[in-house]
C-alpha cells in the first residue's frame, strides 16, 4: 500500500479564532524576508521573533501568519513536529502577543520535487512571457494536487520544489497533530 500525504491549510472556519500578523524582530522591526519561512531551507536567525496580534481572539494550535502565511505552532504541536519529523522542521522560538505559552514559527527545511503531474487535474508552470524570470519553471497552479510518493523517500515533513506554499506531512503526522486535538489546520489528501 502507497503512502498517503496531505496538505496542511489554514482553517478559517474556527468560530471566534484570532488572526496573526507578519513576525517581527522582538523589538517591532519588520524582517527583510516575510517569505522566508516558507523557502523549504533551513534558517540562521539571531534572537527571539515576536508575532504580533492583526485581530484577537481564540488562540489556536496552529496558524498561518500575515500574508506570508508564516506557520505558528503552539508547544503541544511543535512536540508532535519535534517528535516525528526532526530531521525536516526547525522550532524557531516566537513570543505570540498576548499569550505567555511558549510558541514557535514551524520551519520545514526541506524541499523535494514530488508533484505528480500526471495524476493532478492540471498543472501550470510559469513561463518567461509570465514577466517573472525568477519563477520560470516552478509551478504557477496546481489544481487537484497529488503527490508521489516514490519521489519523497522517508521524509514525513516536506514542502514542494516549485511550489512551496503547502506543507506536507505524511499520514502518520497528521493523524499524531488530529490526536493532540490540534486546532487551527484543516488536512486535504493529496
Amino acid at each position: 500500500m502507497s503512502r498517503r500525504f496531505f496538505a496542511a491549510e489554514i482553517d478559517v472556519y474556527v468560530p471566534g479564532r484570532w488572526y496573526l500578523s507578519e513576525p517581527t524582530a522582538s523589538d517591532g522591526q519588520a524582517l527583510d524576508d516575510i517569505w522566508q519561512f516558507i523557502d523549504g531551507k533551513p534558517l540562521r536567525l539571531s534572537g527571539r521573533l515576536r508575532i504580533p496580534l492583526d485581530r484577537p481572539g481564540r488562540p489556536l494550535d496552529i496558524d498561518f501568519a500575515g500574508a506570508g502565511q508564516t506557520p505558528v505552532v503552539n508547544a503541544a504541536v511543535a512536540s508532535v513536529f519535534q517528535t516525528l519529523a526532526s530531521d525536516t522542521v526547525q522550532l524557531i522560538p516566537a513570543d505570540v502577543e498576548g499569550q505567555a505559552a511558549p510558541h514557535y514559527i514551524l520551519n520545514v527545511s526541506r524541499l523535494i520535487d514530488a508533484v505528480d503531474e500526471g495524476a493532478c487535474r492540471s498543472v501550470e508552470r510559469w513561463r518567461p512571457e509570465d514577466g517573472r524570470p525568477d519563477r520560470v519553471g516552478e509551478y504557477h497552479a496546481i489544481e487537484g494536487l497529488r503527490i508521489d510518493p516514490v519521489k519523497v523517500g522517508s521524509a514525513r515533513v516536506f514542502r514542494l520544489w516549485g511550489y512551496s506554499l503547502p506543507i506536507i506531512l505524511d499520514k502518520a503526522v497528521k493523524v499524531a497533530l488530529e490526536q493532540s486535538g490540534c486546532a487551527g489546520a484543516k488536512f486535504t489528501e493529496v
